[in-house]
């Protein structure tokens, strides 16, 4: 014998018109039309083999079946809303693991980590680094801060941040001995540079976004992180091709400078999240994220 259930959008009507004692504010509160919640209610009705209202006048009045099903659909959905919205509260209160490539957790995120906590006072935020390319399941965490290219996998929601831009960039003193400053991005030709196997065709995406010869370009030492390779670039071991934010602050400082600016390349920065899950606080973390890759990009202090 079969129990399946009725529509549960025929019921949520019924419940809605059964409670309020009107088909016109039932229609207002579920955000629908009149004739909407009519159909709903004929529908169960010829699901159920029993008439749920009758006319009396202009209004409508239960039946001893509408009676019945109104207290069982109120009860229920009245715990169900109860529910969720303690679950919502529970959530809102929750760590938030946000995962982070450990490259940008070292070099930008803990930096800004301070001034975020002050802005989201709300969000209990756990940070996660992770050296490898995130699961499509995003298991383990509630969401990931990332570079990349669409498409993204279907089970992620995502919030775009920033296009990526990227560029080389070297300490001072190297710029200087090599008088990259009053340089044509065609000196790099004549450099061995730094480079890393998580970004194995950063130099040549950048090359090819300025309509530089990819294949004259020279490797010299590798590095297995961008986080390595920008301190050695820091530490005057030669040009590295890095990522604009993960050396924003570097430039702001003086510790490295840029020779020819940044470019944008295809990827982009972006805030995921699984899709199965609806986290509220999402949002706002993504709101706050794309404003401070905003306002790395207006600093620009690119150059010698």
């Amino acid at each position: 014998m079969s129990r399946t259930l009725p529509s549960l959008n025929a019921l949520l009507a019924f419940e809605a018109a059964a409670r309020l004692g009107s088909v016109s504010r039932a229609a207002t509160e579920l955000h629908v039309t009149h004739g909407a919640i009519s159909r709903h209610i004929r529908t169960l009705e010829d699901d159920l083999h029993a008439p749920l209202f009758q006319r009396q006048g202009r209004g409508l009045v239960l039946t001893p079946a509408g009676q019945r099903l109104r207290d069982t659909s109120t009860v229920a959905f009245g715990q169900l809303r109860d529910t969720c919205d303690e679950l919502r509260a529970g959530t809102a209160h929750a760590p938030f693991v946000l995962g982070c490539p450990v490259s940008l957790l070292a070099r930008w995120m803990i930096p800004r980590l301070e001034r975020l906590m002050a802005e989201l006072p709300e969000l209990d935020l756990h940070l996660r680094p992770q050296e490898t390319s995130f699961e499509e399941s995003l298991a383990g965490l509630d969401a990931a801060v990332m570079a990349g290219e669409p498409p993204w996998p279907s089970d992620w929601r995502v919030y775009p941040l920033a296009n990526e831009r990227i560029g080389p960039v070297a300490s001072p003193s190297f710029a200087r001995t090599h008088r990259l400053a009053r340089s044509r991005p065609q000196a790099l030709h004549e450099q061995a540079l730094l480079h890393t196997l998580s970004r194995p065709d950063a130099w040549s995406s950048w090359a090819e976004s300025i309509h530089l010869p990819s294949k004259r370009l020279q490797a010299g030492q590798g590095y297995p992180h961008l986080y390595h390779m920008i301190e050695a670039a820091v530490a005057g071991r030669g040009i590295a091709i890095a990522p604009e934010p993960l050396v924003a602050d570097d430039l702001a400082s003086g510790r490295l400078v840029a020779p020819w600016g940044f470019q944008e390349v295809r990827g982009q920065w972006i805030l995921a999240t699984p899709a199965r899950i609806s986290d509220a606080r999402a949002a706002p973390l993504a709101a706050w994220l794309k404003a401070a890759f905003a306002d790395g990009h207006r600093q620009e202090p690119h150059s010698t």
